[in-house]
């Protein structure tokens, strides 16, 4: 469901980290992924379910995909836009990769990378495998420096943007540095990924990022989890140079909204104990877990910006004007009571998940789900649901008792 903002513009929703599974032929590509998660399932899952007009799929620099990407255009199923991204129904498919570096004395952290066309992915897969040890699987480490990464990308005519950036695992913040400088170069980077665990009013402790757009997305494994976390933005149409202009607020287009988890119900949210998985709400610098004594723990994401924000001095957070509203959005599958037949009904009823989150009055998902589940679905429409905290690698759940 598009609606039209006037001048040409429309509403666009955008998830842009979705993983691939397999291939057609079976060929792994994300080891973690579902084996569902093809390239052809994801633009349909997107397009005829989700409600989802534009997709970032992260790991086209696989020549495996590529192989896929190549047969649909040829069958015509899909076709390449002059716009850049590939096209199927109403939805179109960026050309992405995520990608792993470690720089020398620092941490490792992962950078989205999207490429205006189909030729220019090629391309920066030829130059990675000359640095890359199997450049057919995802989120695979390249061996140069991040700058350099940077400077490929952008001379290919790319957007750069690193990921998830506060995970304690594998991200900028997180696990990297404490500076975005110390491998960056800040002047080719055109957003940031928040990831699941953090949420704008978090990111703002953070003064390197007040001048970069942000981003939340799902980060998806599954078919199930696109969406999850996603963007409202409005375009002429949804394509990658209509993104570009959105990430630089150019000619009119921009991001709207940020949907995405409360932060509460992140898998590190908070600092836990990898022995015991425990949460550490108290005496976050006690060195051993006060449940059973392991030095083995793993600090959270709100723990980690407030530790950031203590080295910058920032004791409150920076919201720049014209930061786009974060809206804590929980996907349909965290709803309790809203099971696969009762979510079956509703998409028979009214098409897509965006129409239901955003579009169908209460009342008429009370007709067809039950009171229950249409009060849950209103709740987290007004941001007033009732969580437990995630951490530990285990998701926050949503209180049945609103």
């Amino acid at each position: 469901m598009m609606k039209h903002e006037g001048g040409g513009l429309q509403r666009v929703f955008a998830d842009l980290h979705l993983h691939i599974g397999r291939t057609e032929r079976g060929e792994p590509v994300k080891i973690s992924g579902s084996r569902d998660l093809t390239f052809r399932n994801i633009a349909h899952e997107a397009a005829v379910r989700k409600g989802i007009q534009l997709l970032g799929v992260i790991d086209c620099h696989s020549p495996g995909v590529q192989r896929d990407i190549e047969a649909l255009l040829e069958s015509g199923e899909m076709t390449e836009i002059s716009g850049g991204g590939i096209r199927y129904r109403d939805t179109t498919i960026l050309l992405g990769a995520e990608i792993e570096v470690r720089d020398a004395g620092y941490g490792t952290a992962h950078h989205l990378v999207f490429m205006p066309d189909f030729v220019a992915m090629k391309s920066l897969t030829a130059w990675m495998s000359e640095h890359m040890k199997n450049v057919q699987l995802s989120s695979q480490r390249l061996y140069v420096p991040s700058r350099v990464l940077q400077e490929e990308v952008k001379m290919r005519g790319g957007l750069f943007i690193p990921a998830h950036i506060f995970t304690p695992h594998k991200s900028l913040f997180g696990s990297c540095s404490d500076h975005l400088s110390d491998t960056l170069d800040p002047a080719l980077i055109d957003a940031v990924e928040l990831g699941l665990s953090a949420d704008s009013e978090m990111a703002g402790y953070i003064p390197d990022l007040d001048d970069y757009p942000f981003l939340t997305n799902s980060d998806a494994h599954s078919l199930a989890k696109i969406g999850r976390e996603y963007n409202e933005l409005l375009l002429g149409e949804p394509s990658f140079s209509e993104l570009k202009l959105a990430l630089e607020g150019a000619e009119g287009r921009r991001i709207m909204t940020n949907y995405g988890l409360n932060p509460v119900l992140g898998k590190y949210h908070r600092t836990y104990c990898v022995n015991c998985g425990s949460l550490v709400e108290e005496r976050l610098d006690a060195e051993r877990c006060l449940q059973c004594g392991s030095m083995k723990q793993v600090r959270g994401v709100f723990d980690r910006i407030l530790e950031l924000a203590e080295m910058a001095g920032r004791e409150q957070p920076y919201v720049p004007a014209g930061r786009p509203r974060y809206v804590y959005q929980v996907p349909l599958e965290f709803i309790p009571g809203l099971g696969k037949v009762k979510l079956g009904k509703l998409l028979e009823a009214f098409g897509t998940e965006m129409a239901i989150i955003h579009d169908v009055p209460e009342a008429t998902i009370a007709a067809i789900a039950g009171e229950p589940a249409a009060a849950i679905i209103a709740s987290a429409r007004r941001g007033t649901l009732q969580l437990e905290a995630g951490g530990g690698g285990r998701y926050g759940k949503v209180s049945a008792g609103q």
